[in-house]
């Protein structure tokens, strides 16, 4: 219960931040991005129908569909999180200072679209991440992506790529954004949001699941195992060593953990033997249990044939 009342506040969390973004960032100076919300966002500036009425319809249908091929549970985060945004950004839309064309106030001043953008990216990337991270979602093409993968060996990736491209390709048919070299201006603003979203969110996300290999090399190995067996929870494989110059066996330690806790495991060691001889590596990626999960497909074909192997 703790958990999922933790993952539930950082979801809450990871969505304010996110309205901040596109309402005082990317909204006043009708910058478009991918995703559901930047669908909306389009449809808005040339229409003048609410943002989050368009969100909420979109994703109502989106939902619809997809209850029947991902089932309840594993949509019930982003239906909250689906209705959590749509309350924030009416707030939010509401509470902030107008400008003579409805759009919200321009709090970088005149003429500053560009870095407005990096800031207003920045920080969805975070929010997206802290969103991603506690399994939410913010609905939209993300629905979308799990339906398509579900039955197909498409990556998620590959399918929100395609359909961000999409979305914000769509500008080119709007005249209410103004002539063709305008709104070629859009939508290339519009691809830099989607690369610099995605790279924010890339790197905190590899940033926080980053492991390390720790190899340590001690007389007081024993103490040093059961340290890190009890206090941190940790797994610990010990190895035969034997040097090379001075033809003594020992036991050496092999570690993997989370880059977050080096500092921990760091601490325990030399406590314990200062005069440790430890080596750290980065490690590109752990899977099984405790840390990632594999997440390949594997063929139907491939695994009968393992099978009859």
């Amino acid at each position: 219960m703790w958990n999922e009342a933790k993952d539930y506040f950082f979801i809450t969390l990871g969505l304010a931040i996110y309205t901040i973004a596109f309402t005082v960032f990317l909204m006043p100076y009708q910058i478009v991005a991918g995703g559901v919300t930047g669908l909306s966002a389009i449809i808005y500036y040339a229409t003048g129908f609410h943002l989050e009425n368009t969100y909420i319809i979109i994703n109502g249908f989106l939902l619809i569909v997809a209850l029947k091929i991902l089932g309840v549970k594993f949509l019930m985060k982003t239906i909250f999180g689906i209705l959590m945004l749509y309350s924030m950004l009416t707030f939010a839309q509401e509470i902030m200072p107008k400008q003579p064309n409805g759009l919200p106030f321009k709090l970088m001043g005149e003429g500053q679209d560009f870095m407005s953008m990096i800031i207003g990216c920045v920080l969805t990337g975070l929010a997206l991440a802290t969103v991603f991270l506690h399994n939410g979602s913010t609905g939209g093409t993300d629905i979308i992506a799990a339906s398509v993968n579900k039955y197909h060996n498409i990556s998620l990736g590959s399918v929100l790529i395609a359909a961000d491209f999409c979305i914000i390709g769509s500008c080119m048919f709007f005249p209410q954004f103004g002539t063709y070299m305008e709104r070629a201006h859009k939508v290339m603003f519009g691809f830099c949001v989607m690369a610099m979203e995605n790279y924010t969110l890339d790197y905190i996300m590899n940033a926080r699941r980053q492991s390390v290999q720790f190899m340590i090399f001690s007389k007081k190995w024993q103490e040093i195992a059961n340290a890190i067996g009890t206090q941190m929870g940790h797994g610990v494989t010990i190895l035969d060593g034997h040097g090379w110059y001075t033809g003594h066996k020992m036991k050496v330690l092999c570690i993997l953990a989370k880059k977050n806790e080096s500092v921990n495991i760091f601490r325990l060691i030399k406590m314990i033997d200062p005069n440790a001889f430890v080596s750290q590596s980065s490690v590109i990626g752990v899977y099984g249990e405790g840390f990632d999960e594999m997440r390949v497909n594997i063929k139907q074909d491939s695994k009968q044939g393992t099978e009859k192997a």
